[in-house]
């Protein structure tokens, strides 16, 4: 019964944490306390549905365990406040218990909801990402510093001073009004970013994807272009997220090994998701700029739409790429522009760009660097060089079905076995 409850506690903690953190947060309207009593309740669960049994509804369950204890710890504090009369409550103090649900809220879900109070204005954008990741949507500390490209302990301090900043300014954790919304929609847009990439590969871990970061993505990202429909960014943003996570069943094997791009079964994919998607893309494109999120999404849609990988609109996807790094100048953007142009130009003018983007600093710790300079070596008939590569980018990779992956290419390269 302990092993069947272990896994019931596991599978709640990836499917429920948002909801059940986000719904408690606006009961305590304080994060540290929130994230305590919802950690309490995740412990409780393993003593109390040993004895009485896995409920129905875990969530649900979590939810009343965790609310409960908030209510708790605040009436203990109205106590002591009493008794120490010192201690003046002023009105922007009110205890969360009685604050109403405010049924006029133009956003209609707690996990969004909480997105939009993470990205509050008076926080650094740096910071309302990394603690919405960290809080909402239960990422590590160390995969958020993955993608931020900086190290743990940066990013643990990021997230420390954010959540002090919150309770030092008194920050409320209030709705924004509808005036509101499009002066946090950058971060916003950041974070359900950051989301699906946490989900399409997972940092670290032993599966490729984390399908419950996926869909949580896939879901928000929906609430939000329902809530802002005009808005050409929240729609190319969704538009990716479809476009890409269409192939999620033909990313990995029957053995859950990783399938590279041009040997995935195209068939397979979710011709309804694409259709969507590629929508979302054309009307987005008609109404003005493309930004960031809009240009990922037609790079996106000329991969979906190509019949075979051999028909891929190489050169179209390296125009999209440059005027992607016109608006968001990354060197992970650049890597993956060097990755088309070996295929609309050839491995050696793309290898040039990568022994570039070695230099940049940012991309010291991914390992995605080194993987496609020791692939584009393997191509340009340089196997000792590409195994050098393929070390280097073993050395930086976590995630056990990349670092698979990236083993077998290894032993190919070195002579050990055929791809």
């Amino acid at each position: 019964m302990s092993e069947q409850v272990n896994r019931a506690v596991a599978e709640a903690y990836r499917a429920e944490w948002a909801l059940v953190l986000a719904a408690t947060v606006r009961v305590a309207r304080d994060f540290d306390l929130a994230e305590e009593c919802v950690q309490e309740a995740y412990a409780q669960a393993l003593v109390t549905w040993t004895r009485d049994g896995i409920p129905d509804r875990p969530g649900a369950w979590l939810l009343t365990t965790a609310k409960r204890r908030v209510l708790d710890v605040i009436r203990h504090e109205q106590v002591l406040r009493a008794k120490l009369p010192q201690l003046l409550i002023r009105a922007e103090d009110t205890p969360a218990s009685s604050v109403e649900t405010n049924r006029t809220d133009d956003v209609p879900d707690d996990r969004l909801r909480l997105i939009f109070t993470c990205c509050h204005p008076a926080l650094d954008k740096n910071a309302q990402v990394a603690l919405t990741l960290r809080l909402i949507c239960g990422v590590s500390t160390g995969d958020i510093a993955g993608a931020f490209l900086v190290s743990e302990t940066t990013m643990a301090a990021r997230v420390t001073r954010a959540k002090k900043k919150i309770a030092i300014a008194r920050i409320p954790f209030r709705v924004p009004r509808g005036g509101d919304l499009p002066e946090r929609l950058d971060a916003v847009l950041s974070v359900i970013y950051l989301l699906y990439a946490a989900g399409h590969v997972a940092p670290s871990g032993t599966q490729l994807q984390r399908v419950d970061l996926a869909e949580q993505a896939l879901y928000v990202s929906r609430m939000l272009h329902q809530l802002m429909p005009d808005e050409s960014e929240v729609a190319g943003l969704l538009a990716l997220v479809l476009l890409t996570d269409a192939r999620r069943t033909t990313r990995t094997d029957g053995d859950g090994a990783l399938v590279r791009l041009e040997d995935q079964n195209r068939s397979e994919w979710n011709r309804a998701a694409i259709d969507e998607g590629r929508e979302l893309v054309l009307r987005g494109m008609r109404v003005g700029p493309a930004g960031r999120y809009l240009i990922q999404a037609a790079i996106a849609a000329l991969h979906a739409e190509a019949p075979t990988f051999d028909d891929t609109d190489w050169p179209q996807i390296v125009r999209l790429y440059d005027r992607l790094l016109q608006v968001w100048p990354s060197p992970v953007v650049a890597l993956n522009r060097a990755v088309a142009l070996s295929m609309a130009v050839d491995p050696t003018t793309a290898l040039r760009e990568v022994e570039a983007l070695e230099k940049d600093a940012r991309l010291r710790a991914h390992h995605y660097l080194p993987a496609i300079k020791a692939d584009l070596l393997r191509r340009l008939n340089r196997p000792a060089d590409a195994v050098l590569a393929y070390q280097a980018a073993l050395a930086l990779a976590e995630n056990e079905t990349e670092r698979e992956f990236l083993t077998r290419r290894l032993h190919a390269v070195s002579g050990h076995q055929r791809i």
